[in-house]
């Protein structure tokens, strides 16, 4: 693809009504999210979904998620029940995306769902993201911002890292605050967790009021963020890291007996670690080592999640 001159905007009135205008023209906008930086093409516009999976390098069969601005929007789009009034009413706006049969007629591009009869759908929390849907006033399909398979941006600098020059604009808001990518809920069936996240099953099983079921990995793909490798710095990664090699970079969790070169959270809190996390591996990836080792993360409530994105970073690449 030819190159770009991507535009930085700031997340201010001007810079919000400028990345509207680009999106509306078929442009693909990079914008901050609670969770992590988001890839934005209009969703309806075949062309623009289609530059989305170009400019990531995004495999055709990994759907994308639809990110709208209230709740009637939503429902235009999707077939509506009472599992996703409560899931909605418990946590949207907010770091939860839901997985409901799309509606016949819906005008979202074919490309967006991967050809499920399914669609992935999110409100985000995010103040320059709700202003931004709201200006551009349709829904946005919006994977992470970074080429397929590399780490989450949680900074408008990482969206640059890989995708200057190949998208129109980044809309720079800072940190992300969560850090991981949202929950999936599956609703087009049994209730079933489909990516984990922020919200953990436990709170989505109080919310519905009945289990949450887990999602096997041999099963096919039916939502974003299931490739078996994924959110990968270019370094190898150890993962249950005991003790440090020669020449690795290491990243650490809690009290550490020996020097690492960065702690995801020195009190072992999960939720600071999740918000480090892809910083911290954009840092260790960028000090060139050829391997990063990361200590062991407790497999309990938000550390689910944090220990399946790095078990996707650790996997086998192609």
């Amino acid at each position: 693809m030819s190159e770009i001159a991507t535009e930085r905007l700031a997340a201010d009135e001007p810079g919000i009504t400028r990345a509207a205008e680009i999106l509306r023209q078929g442009g693909l906008v990079a914008f901050p999210t609670e969770t992590v930086y988001g890839l934005g093409g209009d969703a309806c516009n075949d062309r623009a979904v289609a530059r989305i999976y170009e400019a990531k390098g995004r495999p055709s069969f990994n759907p994308l998620i639809v990110h709208l601005a209230d709740l009637d929007a939503v429902k235009a789009l999707v077939e509506w029940t009472d599992l996703a009034d409560a899931a909605a009413a418990a946590f949207w706006p907010g770091p939860l995306t839901m997985v409901l049969p799309l509606r016949a007629g819906a005008p979202v591009s074919k490309l967006v769902t991967a050809g499920l009869g399914s669609l992935a759908v999110r409100m985000p929390a995010n103040p320059a993201a709700r202003a931004l849907l709201r200006g551009f006033g349709g829904p946005v399909a919006a994977p992470s911002a970074n080429r397929s398979g590399r780490i989450s941006p949680t900074r408008a600098a990482h969206v640059l890292d890989t995708l200057d020059g190949r998208i129109e604009a980044v809309l720079d808001g800072g940190a992300c605050e969560v850090g991981l990518e949202s929950t999936i809920l599956g609703l087009a069936g049994k209730p079933t967790l489909l990516r984990p996240g922020r919200i953990t099953t436990e709170a989505l099983s109080e919310a519905l009021g009945r289990p949450v079921l887990a999602r096997r990995d041999r099963e096919a793909i039916s939502a974003p963020g299931q490739l078996a490798s994924h959110y990968a710095p270019r370094a190898r990664v150890r993962l249950n890291a005991a003790e440090w090699h020669a020449g690795e970079a290491r990243l650490g969790f809690g009290k550490t007996e020996g020097d690492c070169d960065l702690n995801l959270s020195p009190t072992g809190d999960l939720v600071e670690a999740a918000a480090n996390l892809f910083e911290y591996l954009h840092r260790l990836d960028a000090s060139g080592a050829e391997a990063i080792a990361v200590m062991p993360i407790p497999h309990v409530g938000l550390g689910v999640a944090i220990n399946d994105r790095l078990n996707r970073a650790a996997a086998p690449r192609e």
